[in-house]
């Protein structure tokens, strides 16, 4: 096995890049800001490896179904590089997904709650990130708030999702440890 400190780094990396790759994948998506600053260098970051692949994956309407097998591909290297070439192709495949998830769910996680800490702290104002992190978190919200009863000016969908991702991320978490 490799050292706890290289460990952490590699995991570190990986999990950036998978969060790299499933942007790209979210912000076609949900259709989101072109021209957000956020959004350009996501965009920049990703064509490199996206582009080629797209070739073999094209897009599917909404759906960069490239950028989100090289997300699952970050899961599954990691495998590998922890388990020095050890894991087999299921484990890897399995693993590498669950990961990918894992990450996906954590970020939308904090962004949910850095856009309640910043709407807290800051109303009214407009920062590019948190405008592309209210579009990219409407499909989440969206029917939350559609099915949650109004209370003013009081918004509880955020709370919700919050406890509904913090079971699925348990869940994730159970169910990388069992494989």
């Amino acid at each position: 096995m490799i050292g706890q400190s290289l460990y952490a780094f590699i995991d570190l990396a990986l999990r950036l890049v998978t969060l790299l790759f499933l942007l790209r994948f979210l912000l076609q998506a949900v259709d989101a800001d072109r021209f957000n600053p956020l959004s350009q260098a996501v965009v920049k970051g990703s064509d490199p490896f996206a582009k080629p692949l797209r070739k073999l994956l094209p897009n599917t309407g909404r759906w960069d179904l490239a950028s989100l097998a090289l997300a699952w591909a970050m899961g599954v290297l990691f495998v590998y590089v922890v388990t020095l070439g050890s894991a087999d192709i299921v484990q890897a495949l399995t693993i590498g997904a669950v990961r990918t998830a894992l990450v996906w769910v954590q970020f939308y996680w904090w962004s949910i709650l850095i856009v309640v800490v910043v709407s807290f702290i800051n109303q009214g104002s407009y920062h590019p990130v948190i405008g592309l992190l209210d579009q990219l978190l409407n499909p989440l919200l969206g029917p939350l708030r559609n099915i949650l009863p109004t209370l003013g000016p009081l918004d509880f969908s955020p709370i919700v999702a919050l406890l509904l991702l913090s079971i699925v991320q348990d869940a994730l978490r159970t169910v990388s440890f069992t494989l």
